[in-house]
């Protein structure tokens, strides 16, 4: 009797030690937590955690794939590289490590411009000879002091390599109806050799050793308010020069493979544009994808009208190429402004009386932040910041159309501030790869914005934005294993999740 007691107490201690086991397994999610805060953390490793009060619950779902990353960076400009140059070797390296290493951002997807933009030294075009229609002038002397060194210095510290899309601003006054840098339309008689410049920018710049990934067919064909470098399509116009002209050429030369995105403005005129582009098999053949900027609203994200364009062409990309906080002047070594909502944009002034709640102040943190998750979470692929480097005065501009990027510096004094906008990219950018594929989550609570992905190197990403003003705790599960994490006030994560480690126990 006696040994059987003691069976039946070593069977009940085996069930409670399996139990117990079974619940530290349940608890044992191995997580890795990066935090950029208001509070001065800057993508800083948090690994103590104490549960609130009150918890909330974020649930990854894995098994249920969205879109596959293309990735994500910032835009190669005349005036960053001129900024570049102008600072010591040390500083100039700094900067570009920190984009493009894997020790800083590791930018995967790049822009630059064709032609001037606003934000170069003056006006120039690599067709300087009117009526050159062979464009026998072709020339891209000027991107060779500053633009080229700098994509050809990030590519030597790149160890994964990125991609690079090119947007023209405008054709040559020559070519325009309105003879003119500003506004005005391609001319018919040109359509041709418009198309015959973008393959001649392949040749040139592949020349140089810089792979040209695909192009945006015009920066904002709405235009920009007459203000600088543009030049107008409607989508009719757009559709027909892609499809009769730039893609035939394209194909003809050899460059079938190079991208084409439609569109690069802003998201409310989606429908429109996205209607015509994949009316038909014809129309959307040569078109690869959809680019959009989010200069529409300083804190709306369209939610319905990117569901839309990836409705209408499921299986294209659907790119963010540009998007920073403008009509400001950035605040030298001042962390705090860039989590206030004091940031004005040009609708604060501008935009018609009707469209101004679209545009209220709004921190910079939380727009970037805010928007890139809510893209992730509405079908868009890749998400690209405008000038990676910038002055003190937000320029230099040639218009003085001032704006702030993530790097601010000082070059008379050769000093370098990181915002903290560089933090938010990397946030993204240094541990969502190409290749991975946004996935399903659920989550109790909708103060956090949360996105996720899951990384071909075998990980998930977990991006998560707490925008309030008092700590959050939430337990973080996936399949059998949790783990209790909490984040600060004004704060974004990114967690990192082993997946081939933790899930496979």
């Amino acid at each position: 009797m006696k040994a059987i007691s003691l069976v039946v107490c070593f069977i009940f201690l085996g069930f409670i030690m399996a139990c117990e086991e079974k619940e530290q397994d349940k608890k044992s999610l191995e997580v890795e937590v990066f935090e950029t805060s208001a509070s001065g953390n800057k993508l800083t490793k948090r690994t103590q955690f104490e549960p609130l009060d009150t918890t909330a619950t974020i649930v990854l779902k894995p098994e249920k794939e969205f879109q596959t990353i293309t990735g994500f960076g910032g835009a190669f400009t005349e005036s960053s590289a001129y900024l570049l140059n102008r600072l010591s070797k040390e500083n100039r390296d700094k900067i570009l490590k920190a984009y493009f290493s894997r020790e800083g951002a590791n930018y995967s997807l790049t822009r630059t411009h064709m032609n001037s933009c606003d934000f170069s030294l003056n006006q120039y075009s690599y067709t300087p000879v009117e009526d050159d229609m062979e464009l026998d002038h072709f020339t891209i002397e000027e991107d060779k002091d500053d633009l080229i060194p700098m994509i050809k210095d990030a590519m030597t510290i790149s160890e994964e390599g990125f991609k690079i899309f090119a947007s023209p601003w405008t054709a040559a006054p020559w070519m325009k109806d309105n003879n003119h840098w500003v506004g005005g339309k391609l001319l018919p008689k040109y359509y041709d050799t418009w198309a015959l410049f973008f393959s001649k920018y392949i040749d040139s710049y592949e020349a140089e050793g810089i792979p040209i990934w695909g192009f945006t067919v015009e920066n904002e064909p709405h235009g920009n308010g007459n203000n600088w470098e543009s030049m107008h399509f409607t989508p009719q116009e757009m559709t027909d020069f892609v499809q009769y002209h730039l893609g035939p050429k394209l194909e003809a030369d050899g460059y079938g493979d190079k991208v084409i995105l439609g569109y690069d403005q802003n998201r409310a005129g989606l429908k429109e544009w996205v209607d015509v582009m994949y009316a038909t098999e014809e129309s959307s053949k040569y078109f690869d994808g959809t680019a959009i900027h989010w200069y529409e609203s300083t804190y709306e994200v369209f939610p319905e009208a990117l569901q839309y364009a990836h409705q209408k062409a499921p299986n294209k990309f659907l790119i963010e190429t540009e998007g920073c906080v403008d009509s400001e002047v950035p605040k030298w070594q001042d962390d705090a402004w860039y989590w206030k909502k004091e940031a004005t944009d040009w609708g604060w002034d501008w935009a018609a009386e009707d469209e101004k709640y679209l545009h209220p102040k709004y921190a910079p943190v939380n727009r970037y932040a805010r928007d890139i998750i809510g893209c992730l979470n509405n079908w868009v692929d890749g998400w690209v910041d405008w000038n990676m480097v910038l002055d003190k005065q937000g320029g230099p501009n040639w218009f003085e159309n001032w704006c702030v990027a993530p790097v601010i510096v000082d070059p008379d004094a050769d000093e370098v501030y990181f915002t903290p906008l560089y933090y938010v990219m990397a946030h993204f950018s240094k541990y969502i790869r190409p290749e991975a594929k946004v996935i399903g989550i659920a989550n109790t609570d909708e103060s956090l914005l949360v996105t996720a992905a899951k990384n071909p190197s075998g990980n998930i990403a977990v991006v998560i934005f707490n925008e309030g003003n008092d700590g959050k705790s939430f337990e973080l599960k996936v399949d059998d294993r949790s783990i209790i994490i909490n984040i600060n006030p004004q704060a974004i994560q990114t967690i990192v999740v082993p997946i081939n480690k933790s899930l496979t126990k």
